[in-house]
């Protein structure tokens, strides 16, 4: 159901011209599956649900744990060992009350993700691992689906986003789930993880309000130590042609 909307609520972004009240009652109506709420989750989250967004569901199958607190900012400390999009969710609803806010304790799989994207006009990658990104990009291709990578690991991040049969997929860039490190093994820097994430949200606003012209879908890299920032053209992977999954309808990881 839309929320009925309170311009004086959004007194402070709807004057932006990309946004104004067009993009704004856009925004109300539309509906998006948040696949993972941990740091880059969270982040995405607690943007959108701000800005007003029609819609949430958020996936997750994990617990808050106290060492992951540096950089999902949606819990605290009296939250650990609860389940993540239960508490997520919870805490959305105080932030914006006109915003309806689903949460579902699972894990983003091939057994479930069409029924989890279904009713969905997005998708955003709050993950944490490349094998799940590969089932976002499935689903997503097959139904037709923009969505949002993104992926942080110690100072360095990347931003992609994906709208199906009109730019590169995930795996014209990569066939299989590239082997990276990991937070766990060498660390992750919060900053970089909100700074990653809050593109993501930004992207995801202008593909929901419909500005997807204004959208660069060039692959966004930061290397935030070293304040450098990079776009890196995909295009040459879409263009290949050979893509299993958006050329050849070839949907491997949702089986």
């Amino acid at each position: 159901m839309t929320q009925m909307l309170d311009f004086d609520r959004y007194s402070r972004q709807v004057p932006f011209p990309g946004l104004g009240e067009a993009g704004q009652r856009r925004l109300a109506e539309a509906r998006v599956l948040l696949v993972g709420c941990g740091g880059l989750g969270s982040v995405q989250a607690t943007l959108l649900v701000r800005a007003g967004l029609g819609w949430l569901r958020i996936v997750d199958c994990d617990a808050v744990e106290v060492q992951n607190l540096h950089r999902q900012i949606l819990y605290d400390e009296q939250d650990a060992g609860r389940p993540k999009a239960e508490v997520a969710a919870a805490k959305l609803r105080q932030a914006n009350s006109g915003v309806e806010v689903e949460s579902v304790v699972a894990r983003f799989a091939a057994a479930n993700a069409e029924e989890l994207a279904r009713g969905a006009d997005l998708i955003l990658d709050g993950t944490d691992n490349a094998a799940t990104r590969f089932v976002i990009n499935d689903v997503a291709v097959k139904h037709g689906l923009p969505w949002i990578y993104g992926a942080c690991v110690g100072a360095e991040g990347r931003m992609l986003p994906i709208i199906p049969h009109r730019t590169a997929c995930l795996r014209c860039i990569w066939d299989e789930p590239p082997a990276h490190p990991t937070c766990a093994t060498v660390g992750v820097l919060g900053p970089m993880v909100a700074m990653v994430a809050s593109f993501q949200a930004l992207a995801a606003m202008q593909v929901l309000i419909s500005r997807v012209d204004d959208l660069d879908t060039r692959m966004l890299v930061i290397d935030g130590w070293s304040w450098r920032m990079q776009r890196v053209d995909v295009k040459a992977a879409l263009e290949r042609g050979d893509c299993r999954c958006c050329k050849q309808g070839a949907y491997e990881y949702l089986t």
